[in-house]
């Protein structure tokens, strides 16, 4: 089964139990924290990995260094590394967040341009596009990608929105390629 499929079960259950006890944006702020902390220590995913490390020792491991997240997040940490499935985490956060966002309305998407957009801009394009996609927010991260000559180009989920000079030479050339057959 593919590791996307298993990270987003395991954030189903997480986000049943936090909608249950009204806790989804504590929940998904303590998911950020574990993310990071797995993100800044690689020698925490091989220990958590090892083979040689009992479940019992994870488990107590676990218990010290996430002393301050709610049981629930704890829980779910202890049955990936039982399950040797430590290596999903950042995968799960990423589920739970859009779970979250999906549910409060929130839509998230990146934002590719030559340079880095003001504030100003990116409000203008969040505005836009929460009007667009009949969302009450939408949040975008801007990229920086030299590649593109000018414009700028939207993906939100597995929608992408080209609005660059390329992607417009390039639509306008199909244009006049199925005008002439």
């Amino acid at each position: 089964m593919s590791e996307a499929i298993v990270a987003k079960r395991y954030a189903d259950a997480l986000f049943q139990l936090s909608g249950q006890k009204a806790a989804l944006n504590d929940t998904l702020e303590e998911l950020r924290v574990v993310k990071q902390v797995f993100g800044e220590n690689k020698e925490l995913h091989a220990f958590l990995a090892h083979p040689r490390v009992t479940n019992e020792k994870k488990q107590a491991f676990l218990n010290e260094v996430f002393t301050g997240v709610s049981k629930d997040v704890l829980n779910t940490l202890k049955i990936l590394a039982v399950r040797h499935r430590i290596g999903l985490v950042s995968e799960l956060v990423d589920a739970f967040e859009a779970l979250v966002n999906e549910a409060s309305g929130v839509a998230q998407g990146v934002v590719y341009s030559v340079r880095k957009l003001s504030d100003a801009e990116k409000a203008e394009l969040e505005a836009s596009f929460a009007k667009r996609l009949n969302k009450s927010v939408v949040k975008l991260d801007n990229v920086i990608d030299t590649t593109i000559v000018g414009g700028v180009k939207i993906r939100m989920g597995n929608t992408i929105f080209d609005g660059t000079i390329s992607g417009k030479l390039r639509r306008i050339e199909q244009n006049i390629k199925l005008a002439n057959i």
